[in-house]
């Protein structure tokens, strides 16, 4: 029992790329036909002494300097990794169980230092990544020493056993791959996402086929176009809402605003007040209402001075601001 529990305390993604090793290294021990092949396995380079581990640090060819390719493909990277980063950022906030968030802008400033540094020894650009923050917040990481520890253990592997870790199979770290990406990815996600309806679903399963068909950053450019379509065509669906309210002096028709209002939803607030009927009685109402553009504020004034007066409409207004000039009207009564 007590074997069981200490057994239970290893994570389980490295427990399953040892059992991979073991069981490559146990064919290779009878010489079997079984075994991987060299280009199955991690391939690290493995210097045999230190000196030969300097001479793969590559120091910034700054005659490069007046280059315009470089800067182009600088900018590239800078918005690839900040984008990624806090894609991720997102992402691990919602997998931490104690919901602490996380501070983008420290994060940003960080990794810019890190790349800096590392691009000086001829490293590759860093960036946060979901898989590897998500495989240690499942593993039972509750604090930020689980990360440099990383960061600790991997350059020890790099400096002192990259011929243990070339060992490795591919299969192994791939079966830790798709396990994690199930976790993040679940069915349990997807049905959700279809309850909340065709407006959520269709931005999501777009970003998720495009992601996978083309890469994060093309994926997610196409999955927020998508979105920002179905946000417009919500914000022109939902720009107002109508209420019949009886008061001492009758029936009234109450127009309630929406908090943002825009140019888009001009051409259905037009209609709305022309299909109105005569001798009716409305409330405009803004008191919700934190943003109204310029257009939309000009077409109720023209139909205060104009249309209202053609059909014998009585106006009220309720809830708008000063600057948007609506004392103007001696007969319409204004409600703040």
């Amino acid at each position: 029992v007590e074997f069981f529990k200490k057994i239970k305390s290893i994570p389980a993604p490295l427990m399953a790329v040892l059992i991979g090793l073991f069981i490559n290294e146990y064919f290779k021990s009878f010489d079997s036909e079984k075994v991987l092949g060299n280009y199955l396995l991690v391939n690290l380079p493995a210097p045999e002494h230190f000196a030969g581990f300097i001479e793969y640090l590559k120091f910034p060819d700054f005659t490069a300097i007046t280059n315009v390719q470089v800067y182009q493909i600088a900018i590239t990277i800078a918005i690839v990794a900040s984008i990624e980063t806090l894609l991720s950022i997102e992402a691990a906030d919602k997998l931490d169980p104690k919901k602490v968030f996380t501070d983008t802008n420290r994060e940003l400033k960080a990794q810019g230092v890190g790349n800096i540094i590392s691009s000086l020894l001829g490293g590759m650009p860093m960036t946060s990544v979901i898989v590897r923050t998500s495989a240690n917040v499942q593993s039972g990481a509750k604090s930020k020493i689980s990360t440099i520890s990383h960061g600790i253990f991997l350059l020890i592997s790099v400096l002192l056993a990259p011929t243990f870790l070339n060992r490795i199979p591919l299969a192994g770290l791939a079966s830790v791959l798709l396990m994690v990406g199930y976790k993040l990815a679940s069915p349990r996600i997807f049905k959700l996402k279809w309850k909340q309806g065709i407006n959520q679903f269709i931005p999501f399963i777009a970003t998720v086929i495009a992601v996978v068909s083309l890469d994060l950053l093309k994926g997610v450019a196409i999955g927020l176009c998508i979105a920002i379509f179905y946000i417009l065509k919500a914000n022109l669906q939902f720009a107002y809402h109508f209420s019949n309210d009886q008061y001492h002096e009758g029936e009234t028709i109450t127009i309630h605003l929406a908090q943002e209002v825009s140019f888009l939803n001009k051409a259905a607030i037009k209609q709305t007040l022309f299909d109105l009927p005569e001798n009716s009685k409305i409330i405009i109402d803004a008191t919700n209402n934190i943003y109204i553009d310029f257009d939309v504020i000009q077409l109720i004034k023209d139909f205060i001075l104009h249309s209202s007066k053609d059909k014998n409409i009585h106006v009220r207004l309720r809830g708008f601001k000063k600057h948007h000039n609506m004392e103007e009207f001696n007969h319409v009564k204004i409600e703040h």
